[in-house]
């Protein structure tokens, strides 16, 4: 039922059907790569893994890299004049 060294693996469609979850550890744990369902012994379609799920951004990732001034929050006078010409 293994795949050899995490190949490629041909089952008929019968097999697939009787083992589709075994089929989809497979793919999973990467004792195989993609699995070639046949009909008939002609290739009909392919199991394989999806890609991993993105990383998700972590919060303070570039704490250190910058720093923020005190006056961040302080009215700037020319900003105020460009919103008053608007």
């Amino acid at each position: 039922m293994a795949a050899a060294g995490g190949g490629r693996r041909t089952v008929n469609m019968l097999e697939a059907k009787t083992h589709l979850s075994r089929l989809v550890e497979a793919i999973e744990t990467g004792a195989a790569t993609e699995v070639v369902i046949a009909r008939n012994g002609r290739p009909v379609a392919r199991l394989i893994a999806l890609p991993g799920p993105e990383r998700p951004r972590r919060l303070g990732v570039a704490r250190g890299q910058f720093t923020v001034p005190d006056s961040i929050d302080s009215a700037n006078p020319l900003i105020a004049e460009l919103f008053e010409q608007a």
